[in-house]
């Protein structure tokens, strides 16, 4: 497939952003049982509007993406069958709750509405991180979808697309949030850098099994079957046009087998091990940096491998 640089920051900006709002939330439901110390509402309320910038910034670029952006509201009306639509409708509420979140926060509105048999109280920015997480999940699963439910695309269609959406989502949120935690709330950066090694750990453990899955995958078209001619020696000359077409533009990313070797081992380095280092060192801006340039690179490599059937026919232009 031809990668979208629209689509791949607004994966990449969102999954920052739904991972980070995980990362507050845990460390304040830690905090609730005391099994952390409890930190001050600003720490919330600044990593709060550092998530929603991700987030808004993620649905911008989406628009990019769009032939008629005025027309992205007409997006969301396929919502009992489409995975895009109900991204569509997930992403703002999951927002809207992120802004309720930081805004309780800040403004100090925090009253406890019960206790817990523990003794932990439920107060309000209980009850909208558990709303918020709720909805962080589901985004992270309508994206995914969006790829893993097309069956024609072997290297999309299998749980381990989800996974991964989750894992590297969840890894750059909470390796930035360690990153934020180091000079405002220092007291959970140690939690905060630790949960960010095992997810990344985890991330890069679920996207070398979907490379080890996709590398033994074998076409289940030929070319044969792509154009009705059962002869057993076909060679294809020319895709039948003087030129490019939509197909061979919008389904072909038009790199060299190479280039996709170079690209994996660029994305394994950027986003997983260079990041476990620097986080090891304790370098969280350094090491969320690299593994945002890395998830980059991953998301780029995440569209170009997928190899749609069309390309078994437009496969050479004369």
């Amino acid at each position: 497939m031809h990668p979208a640089f629209s689509v791949i920051f607004l994966t990449t900006l969102i999954g920052v952003g739904q991972g980070l709002f995980l990362a507050l939330f845990t460390v304040e439901s830690y905090a609730a049982f005391d099994l952390l110390p409890k930190q001050a509402s600003r720490f919330y309320a600044l990593g709060s509007l550092v998530a929603l910038g991700f987030l808004v910034a993620g649905l911008i670029a989406s628009f990019f993406h769009l032939g008629h952006p005025e027309r992205a509201w007409r997006s969301a009306a396929k919502w009992r069958t489409s995975w895009l639509s109900r991204e569509v409708i997930v992403l703002p509420a999951f927002m809207g709750a992120v802004f309720l979140y930081g805004a309780a926060h800040f403004g100090g509105f925090n009253p406890v509405l019960a206790t817990l048999p523990s003794g932990a109280p439920v107060n309000v920015t209980a009850i909208l991180g558990v709303a918020g997480t709720a909805l962080a999940f589901a985004l992270f699963i309508c994206t995914g979808m969006i790829y893993a439910c097309l069956r024609f695309l072997q290297e999309w269609h299998t749980p381990l697309t989800v996974i991964n959406y989750i894992l590297l989502g969840g890894a750059s949120g909470f390796v930035l949030t360690t990153a934020l935690a180091a000079f405002a709330a220092p007291g959970v950066a140690g939690f905060l850098g630790g949960w960010a090694i095992i997810l990344t750990t985890l991330a890069f453990i679920g996207r070398a099994a979907a490379l080890l899955r996709n590398a033994r995958l074998r076409p289940k078209s030929t070319l044969r079957t792509a154009i009705g001619v059962k002869h057993p020696r076909i060679v294809q000359k020319a895709q039948g046009a003087m030129g490019g077409s939509f197909n061979t533009r919008e389904f072909f990313h038009g790199r060299t087998a190479g280039f996709l070797r170079q690209v994996k081992w660029v994305f394994l380095l950027m986003a997983f091990i260079l990041p476990l280092g620097l986080l090891a060192g304790g370098f969280a801006a350094a090491a969320f940096v690299a593994q945002y340039l890395g998830l980059l690179a991953e998301r780029w490599f995440f569209f170009a491998q997928a190899n749609h059937p069309q390309n078994l026919y437009y496969q050479a232009v004369s």
